[in-house]
């Protein structure tokens, strides 16, 4: 991992991917401590899970913008 990932670079990423990317390395983060520094395949599902809820958390707290319209809309 360089720096500029540690010190919070996007690495060309939106807002919103960097703010996902985030969510899913503290989840996997603590799954792995949970688990002992090891995932059985057996404990993916969960996994993916405890993702997925992050990743509904990120989504969740922004705030909701409406569609955009377009000249097909009129």
């Amino acid at each position: 991992m360089d720096d500029a990932y540690v010190v919070g670079d996007p690495d060309g990423l939106s807002q919103l991917q960097a703010e996902i990317r985030d969510a899913v390395a503290r989840e996997l983060h603590a799954q792995f401590a949970l688990r002992a520094d090891r995932l059985e395949l057996a404990d993916l599902p969960e996994v993916a899970y405890q993702v997925t809820r992050r990743v509904d958390e990120v989504l969740s707290a922004r705030p909701v913008t409406p569609p955009r319209r377009t000249s097909a809309d009129r």
